[in-house]
């Protein structure tokens, strides 16, 4: 069955499944008549460095995407949904076996200005080690981003995804495996697009696998962003860290769920997840929901977390005693914490890049009126 044929031949999922539980597939459907797959376009793509210049050799762009197996199981009805959209603009991101990166590199898809998908397939090669944005920028009202691949063996990646589109609708699914011994930083940047629905998954299918997820979330106005994060554990000695802050103004929300699976037979398994969320408005609304589960019993640990509040008057206090104007106090405090997961990321370097990319996000959104 093809992949149109599967999408239509599947129920509209309810709010009582984990991942539909706040964002209904409708609302993020491109037309919102969830019984039909719309003709959509092509998104552009261009791979260089932070200034600009051509990728090095060892890592391009070919058309076409490349199968993999291992993959953690995703939602049938988006991962159908996107692969038919998307059949008209298929690329693999090709890193060869040993590469190596001198600094990060900058993968821009622009979504336009009409709807869009994309279906990226990552192959990282064994060994290899680099830090790679994927920034999506556009004026689109609806773009679909599907992410699949898998990272080779010993290969070490910082992986950062960077959402600043102008407006619309971002609907972004990510099913990766992790190789023995890999080590990945997976980051989430997501300061733009009205309306986003995200569901990331991770495969630990081999030993010795290290993963940190890490999102910084800025809504404002009337944004609801909602990010899904499932990390399968399948494999003994296996490690991820699930790192999540979130901040909301004007009259936006954000969600954040997250769950754990430790398989039986992933003995000495380490994992962990927290949601931390900061609230600029009484009418701004945060959810988090850490969820857990565990069938493995020789586990190092698991555990989760989550919390909610406002910003700190005392310390909004002690920097304009300082000389800080208020605005500017707020910014530093906002800035301040969504670095606690920017500077996670990756390099100093990468970490620039992102800090000077919230600041620039933060000078239009958090000075709206509906955030004071």
């Amino acid at each position: 069955m093809d992949t149109a044929s599967e999408y239509l031949s599947l129920d509209e999922p309810d709010r009582s499944s984990h991942l539909w539980r706040y964002t209904p597939w409708r609302r993020v459907h491109p037309t919102g008549d969830v019984a039909c797959i719309p003709e959509v376009g092509s998104p552009s793509l261009r791979l260089t460095d932070l200034d600009g210049n051509a990728a090095p050799n060892g890592i391009r762009l070919e058309k076409g995407i490349v199968p993999f197996s291992g993959l953690p199981q995703n939602d049938p009805i988006t991962n159908s949904f996107l692969q038919a959209a998307s059949a008209g603009s298929q690329w693999t991101l090709i890193i060869d076996p040993n590469f190596s990166s001198i600094g990060p590199l900058l993968l821009d898809i622009d979504s336009g200005d009409s709807s869009s998908a994309l279906h990226l397939s990552l192959d990282v090669g064994r060994l290899s080690e680099l830090e790679i944005i994927t920034r999506v920028t556009g004026c689109s009202e609806w773009f679909g981003l599907l992410r699949t691949g898998e990272i080779g063996e010993g290969a070490i990646l910082n992986d950062v995804v960077a959402c600043t589109k102008d407006k619309g609708t971002l609907l972004r699914v990510d099913s990766i495996s992790l190789g023995r011994d890999a080590r990945v930083r997976a980051g989430t940047a997501s300061f733009g697009s009205e309306r986003t629905k995200a569901d990331l998954r991770y495969m630990m299918g081999e030993s010795g696998s290290d993963l940190r997820v890490l999102g910084s979330i800025l809504s404002a106005d009337t944004m609801q962003l909602d990010h899904h994060v499932e990390i399968y554990h399948d494999a003994p000695e296996t490690f991820s860290r699930l790192a999540w802050h979130s901040v909301c103004g004007g009259c936006s929300r954000t969600v954040g769920t997250g769950m754990l699976r430790i398989a039986d037979g992933s003995r000495g398994a380490d994992a962990s997840q927290t949601f931390h969320n900061l609230l600029l408005s009484k009418d701004a609304e945060a959810d988090s929901i850490p969820e857990l589960e565990v069938l493995e019993h020789e586990v190092v640990g698991c555990g989760h977390g989550t919390a909610n509040g406002p910003i700190d008057q005392d310390q909004l206090f002690y920097l304009g005693a300082r000389g800080l104007d208020p605005s500017d106090a707020r910014i530093a405090l906002i800035t301040a914490f969504l670095n606690s997961t920017l500077s996670e990321m990756g390099s100093s370097t990468l970490h620039d890049w992102l800090v000077e990319l919230l600041v620039g996000e933060l000078e239009s959104l958090v000075l709206d009126p509906l955030e004071n």
